[in-house]
């Protein structure tokens, strides 16, 4: 139907989601393209309500849920120093998952979160560290 105008409903809304630290020079959204919405910036979930929202998703219970969203905290804090990017809530959820499923607390930390985060020898170990301070 080629030629046809296709008219969207009032209540049509196109939401994106766009995480510029992802983006390099080559994949940037132009800024006459970025300029067509409405930005918005959302910060990570108070500790109680992300603690909430990782039991929900894995079925952890809520004192590992805790501990993992205090070690993400930790790891959020140090993304303006060693890391490039922060540990997620997704990634919380992904580590709850794996030790609800039984792999040893530690191990899932390093496998779900240190290593997903960076790739650098003394990074993962000072994460190591930090996680053996939790678990």
């Amino acid at each position: 139907r080629t030629g046809e105008e296709i008219i969207a409903h009032p209540d049509f809304m196109l939401v994106i989601s766009y995480n510029p630290g992802y983006q390099n020079v080559m994949k940037g959204l132009k800024p006459s393209t970025r300029q067509r919405f409405v930005a918005m910036e959302f910060e990570y979930p108070l500790a109680e309500r992300e603690t909430v929202i990782i039991c929900q998703e894995s079925n952890i219970d809520k004192d590992t849920a805790k501990k993992l969203v205090s070690l993400g905290g930790d790891l959020r804090r140090l993304k303006d120093y060693d890391l490039e990017e922060a540990a997620s809530t997704r990634l919380l959820i992904y580590t709850a998952k794996m030790i609800k499923s039984g792999l040893n607390a530690r191990e899932a930390c390093l496998s779900c979160l240190a290593q997903p985060l960076t790739d650098e020898t003394e990074t993962l170990a000072a994460i190591e560290r930090l996680v053996m301070t939790y678990f």
